[in-house]
């Protein structure tokens, strides 16, 4: 029988202090900044749930809702939405963090991650625990984007 684990289990939060040297000449966040510490994450919340090693296999879904500047906190939230045999689902929610504790949604993407073994073979990770009615949506969600993605390859993207 397949192991089985929460979503809770792997859930993940980040924070960053934006500095100059995150800040493009425009005054704002690099998008590479963000996207570069959106992979990390989403690496740490599918390690966790694999306990394995695990490597990028695409990025479904990235979204550039605000700018950033100099002097905000940003805060990623990273969480499983879905699994396969070896591959993962995993979605990120990025946040500027105001003094007063508030959080505003800058970005959300979707990262697909593999389990692999030392050789760099697919392995087999855990099933989901689906608890709350929101990670039972999410979890139909990340079917529908699979099989987009699948689609995607047939269609030669």
């Amino acid at each position: 029988m397949r192991r089985q684990k929460k979503v809770s289990e792997s859930y993940t939060e980040q924070q960053y202090l934006i500095r100059p040297t995150y800040i493009n000449h425009y005054g704002r966040l690099f998008g590479g900044e963000l996207l570069r510490w959106i992979d990390e994450l989403a690496g740490v919340v599918a390690r966790r749930h694999s306990n394995s090693n695990i490597t990028t296999a695409a990025i479904d879904n990235l979204q550039f809702k605000a700018p950033v500047y100099e002097g905000q906190m940003v805060v990623l939230v990273g969480r499983v939405t879905y699994v396969g045999t070896s591959s993962m689902e995993i979605r990120i929610d990025s946040y500027i963090e105001e003094l007063d504790g508030i959080r505003r949604c800058i970005n959300r993407a979707y990262f697909v991650m593999v389990a692999i073994d030392e050789n760099g073979q697919p392995v087999e990770v855990p099933e989901l625990i689906l608890e709350t009615e929101e990670q039972k949506m999410e979890y139909e969600s990340a079917i529908k984007r699979k099989d987009m993605r699948k689609q995607r390859r047939v269609d030669g993207f």
